[in-house]
């Protein structure tokens, strides 16, 4: 459903079995923890990760740890860690780390430097959405072709981010297509027909000001979406999913 980037930093649940030689001294720990204790311990365990936060859940003796951009629990001893998995309300049915991760990643939609993105207004344009693509990512395609384009009244504004590592030539298309003299129409041309303009004047191209935004908000893999709320979504998902967030967003 999407593409992560072929560099990155190894995930916390990979980096759990080196961590536990770390863990072994400090199983001994017998005192109950508070939030501010075992987020050093975390940290002396994991030095190569900010821990952002460390907070207690409603259920007793389990703490919720976000860092390297996860979620991982813990108990207030830090004798266990669980990576990679999701906590659910059996009562609710809830999934309460994703409600959570959408909490803690939300970023502050009207801080982003739109001008630097791909305009395309439907309908009205009432409503607004932004995504991070990359012109050779099939999921991205997949996105704008059997989602977006069922979806009607929204302005959508396209950060173009390739992701060189996987598709090497994904830069200069994008730069072809946005020193275009008309850019919404090279972009709509490249993904519903696969054509790129043919001649382009030079221009700047905000490439590497996108490549620091995407890092300054957390985005590693392509399509990447944000809504007014300031909450994401990963892949080339249903339309009616990119509808139900687009309608809470505004609310």
């Amino acid at each position: 459903m999407f593409e992560k980037e072929y560099v990155m930093k190894k995930s916390i649940g990979q980096c759990v079995m080196g961590g536990l030689i770390a863990l072994a001294t400090l199983w001994s720990f017998n005192g109950v923890a508070d939030e501010a204790s075992l987020k050093k311990l975390v940290e002396g365990a994991y030095p190569k990760f900010k821990v952002d936060s460390v907070t207690k859940t409603p259920y007793p003796g389990l703490y919720e740890v976000f860092m390297g951009g996860q979620i991982i629990y813990t108990d207030d001893k830090f004798s266990f860690l669980i990576a990679e998995g999701r906590l659910v309300d059996p009562k609710t049915k809830k999934d309460i780390t994703g409600e959570r991760m959408d909490e803690l990643t939300k970023i502050d939609f009207n801080s982003l430097p739109l001008d630097q993105a791909i305009k395309v207004v439907k309908g009205n344009g009432s409503r607004k959405l932004v995504v991070f693509s990359d012109v050779d990512c099939p999921f991205c395609k997949r996105l704008e072709q059997k989602e977006l384009s069922n979806i009607n009244d929204v302005t959508i504004y396209t950060f173009l981010y390739p992701i060189e590592q996987l598709h090497p030539d994904a830069a200069n298309k994008s730069r072809s297509i946005w020193c275009a003299s008309n850019r919404v129409k090279a972009w709509q041309d490249w993904i519903f027909n696969n054509k790129l303009p043919t001649s382009t004047a030079k221009c700047d191209v905000p490439l590497e000001k996108v490549g620091e935004l995407a890092h300054k908000v957390g985005v590693n893999s392509t399509p990447t979406l944000f809504f007014e709320n300031g909450k994401r979504m990963l892949g080339a998902q249903p339309a009616d999913e990119i509808e139900k967030s687009l309608q809470a967003a505004k609310k």
